[in-house]
């Protein structure tokens, strides 16, 4: 680990999350491919087509996440903007869009001869789903390994998660009927309530209540820290689960892992980029500039597989093109710190970590 690494706090099991998931995906096509009763057993609990098992899972990834941050932050929203019009434009006018262009340029055209034009589609599926929300948690991490201004990462994480809440499901809708893949309103909005808005709610109110009883030092150092081993747990075994449905799938078609992941990569280095350039167009300062390049190339991961899952089902190539997000995410957003903290010679430096710099 760097010397940045250690100072900034990333995590062993962030920095090898990868790994991680390389091993909960054997783990999965094991038990799915030895064990067929345990995954057939759990797939018999679901209420409206959202498993109840994952649903459950995914809960102890998100809440821990929507602890973490703070809407009060919002209220300097008006103090710097072109940071933060950087991110919202990138995030949701530019990033749904180049992330569906790609996706059905690889799975339709360049690897027609590897992917059948059903499975293509819901590859394509799961792509938009991961284009479509933007990270919410790791871009602290990355924020932090670039020297990121924390306050404002704060405020450009705090708005992307309410803007999650109104632009997600009409972007997903729009972008899936364009390629004819009929999803239901209420099975979108019903996903987007259970893994956004009421985690949301409910971390936006122990972080108050806690705060209030103990202060904001022991919710911070203290309090948080504790769900780190949760959220941990609820990845790994989640990660297990997918790929347990999945491992028919992924045992006839090895190859397709790496065919998902060929669009995925070259999204995320031109949205890092797109929204990089802009900030040194616009002369940010580099702790500006790094977290908003971040915050675009990353995913909300957790979101886009719990609503894969809702929609498209646990077996569905859908749900297996987003996990593959998560397998790509860490070694690619590692390289991008590198060019960032190389490149930080492009921008202004700020003079402090105040929120108001220019």
């Amino acid at each position: 680990m760097s010397e940045k690494e250690e100072k900034h706090g990333i995590g062993f099991f962030q920095k090898y999350l990868t790994l991680w998931v390389i091993l909960c995906m054997a783990a999965g096509i094991l038990i799915g491919k030895f064990l067929p009763a345990i995954p057939t057993f759990l797939n018999q609990f679901e209420y409206a087509k959202v498993s109840i098992p994952m649903a459950v899972l995914i809960w102890l990834m998100i809440y821990p996440m929507m602890m973490k941050v703070d809407f009060q932050s919002i209220k300097n929203v008006g103090k710097n903007p072109k940071g933060l019009f950087v991110t919202w434009v990138t995030n949701w006018l530019i990033k749904p869009f180049t992330m569906y262009g790609i996706a059905a340029l690889f799975f339709f055209v360049i690897f027609k001869a590897f992917i059948t034009p059903e499975l293509a589609t819901e590859y394509l599926a799961g792509a938009v789903l991961l284009g479509a929300a933007p990270c919410t948690a790791m871009v602290f991490v990355w924020s932090s390994l670039t020297c990121g201004n924390p306050a404002y990462t704060v405020v450009q994480v705090a708005t992307n998660d309410l803007i999650i809440l109104v632009a997600f499901v009409p972007i997903v809708k729009f972008l899936l009927g364009v390629s004819n893949i009929a999803v239901p309103w209420d099975t979108l909005i019903l996903s987007v309530v259970l893994f956004v808005v009421i985690p949301l709610a409910g971390g936006m109110i122990t972080r108050k209540l806690v705060i209030k009883k103990k202060g904001a030092d022991y919710f911070d150092n203290t309090f948080i820290k504790k769900f780190d081993g949760i959220t941990t747990i609820g990845l790994l075994l989640t990660l297990i689960l997918v790929f347990s449905f999945q491992g028919e799938t992924i045992i006839k078609n090895p190859l397709h892992i790496v065919l998902i992941a060929v669009p995925l990569i070259i999204q995320t280095f031109i949205i890092f980029f797109i929204a990089y350039c802009a900030a040194r167009i616009f002369k940010l300062p580099f702790s500006i500039a790094a977290p908003a390049g971040m915050i675009g190339a990353s995913n909300f991961f957790e979101l886009s597989v719990a609503v894969a899952i809702a929609v498209f089902g646990t077996s569905s190539a859908a749900a297996l093109a987003t996990t593959v997000g998560v397998l790509t995410e860490v070694p690619v957003m590692l390289i991008l710190v590198k060019i960032a903290n190389r490149t930080q010679g492009w921008f202004p430096q700020a003079q402090s970590k105040n929120i108001t710099n220019n």
